[in-house]
């Protein structure tokens, strides 16, 4: 099959320069970004990779688009190698990045398009169509003539959307679409991005994110990545098959919790616990809800704890995550 992207043992590494006061020398130190990545994304498809900040996404994102080169493995975009045939993947990928400045702030929506348009060598009227087709697909005909500095952060992204798509690339490369964006542009770019972009135009679109329910409403499949390794691979449907019998717990206390007493008790999966806003939040995996919410609540009335809030919640793509990693998708370290 020819896949739209694959990558056959794709390492990278950087040297990260660390110098925690003046006076000390600088230290170096190898991060291992990629770790022997193999992925393949089916022509059509919406293939999210779903990890915490710093999993490695961003970094697979800059080597398929040929910003970096990998240091040991094989990449392919559209069955062409992005070292050795680096600009013919160029032409089939579009690039959008959340939070990107990519566009010019001075200019019009429409000398913005135009002007991404020449560097693609799109022909004056083609690329006037071109520009016209898509500010009527973002219904930003009215605002065309506006500079982008007087745009909303959602209508921002729908001109950088435009951009990438100004050469009609077959292959999109999303890196957070919606990281900075309100909650309802957010939604309007996810549906956009579903039904627009996939269902009707047919585009493979990779996307990278941290937002559980993003990778769930979009995706066909997913990978989840954490510290530059793949670990699961699936549809969302399959990933959470493999937390179906968990019930979670959530609470929260005012006083640090007693964890392992809590670990210890034979219904107990597994215990995640940190501080929010000054409280102490706990997520209890168990089999048993009911008689391990008992026990749980007891253990803190004997500590002398004083339980904020309790619920059961059903488990999620993240809860996936963290049975394989021990940690949520929003950890930073």
């Amino acid at each position: 099959m020819h896949f739209a992207i694959e990558t056959i043992n794709l390492y990278k590494k950087f040297t990260e320069r660390i110098r925690k006061f003046y006076v000390f020398p600088v230290r170096r130190r190898e991060v291992v970004a990629l770790n022997y990545v193999n992925l393949r994304v089916k022509r059509g498809e919406i293939f999210g990779l779903l990890g915490p900040n710093g999993a490695g996404k961003t970094t697979l994102i800059k080597i398929l688009s040929t910003l970096i080169l990998p240091d040991e493995g094989e990449v392919y975009v559209d069955g062409y190698d992005v070292v050795k045939e680096a600009r013919k993947v160029r032409a089939r990928i579009g690039l959008v990045t959340g939070g990107e400045r990519s566009i010019y702030w001075k200019l019009t929506a429409r000398e913005n398009l135009l002007f991404f348009a020449r560097l693609y060598k799109l022909d004056k009227k083609i690329a006037e169509q071109r520009v016209n087709e898509l500010l009527e697909l973002m219904d930003l005909e009215d605002r065309a003539d506006d500079k982008i500095e007087n745009y909303s952060s959602g209508m921002k992204m729908k001109i950088i959307l435009a951009k990438a798509l100004i050469h009609d690339p077959p292959i999109l490369l999303l890196d957070e679409p919606t990281l900075g964006l309100d909650p309802a542009f957010a939604r309007e770019i996810r549906t956009f991005i579903k039904e627009q972009l996939n269902e009707k135009e047919g585009k493979t679109i990779l996307l990278t994110t941290h937002y559980m329910e993003e990778a769930d409403m979009l995706c066909d499949r997913i990978a989840l990545i954490d510290r530059g390794k793949i670990i699961r691979i699936g549809t969302p449907e399959e990933l959470k098959r493999e937390v179906s019998t968990w019930s979670v717990l959530v609470l929260q206390t005012a006083e640090k919790p007693p964890i392992k007493e809590i670990e210890t008790r034979p219904y107990v999966e597994q215990v995640i616990s940190g501080l929010n806003n000054g409280k102490y939040e706990i997520k209890i995996y168990v089999e048993n809800s009911a008689e391990a919410a008992r026990e749980v609540l007891n253990i803190l009335n004997n500590a002398g704890m004083h339980v904020i809030s309790f619920r059961v919640e059903e488990p999620t793509l993240e809860d996936v995550f963290i049975k394989y990693t021990g940690r949520r998708l929003k950890d930073e370290k």
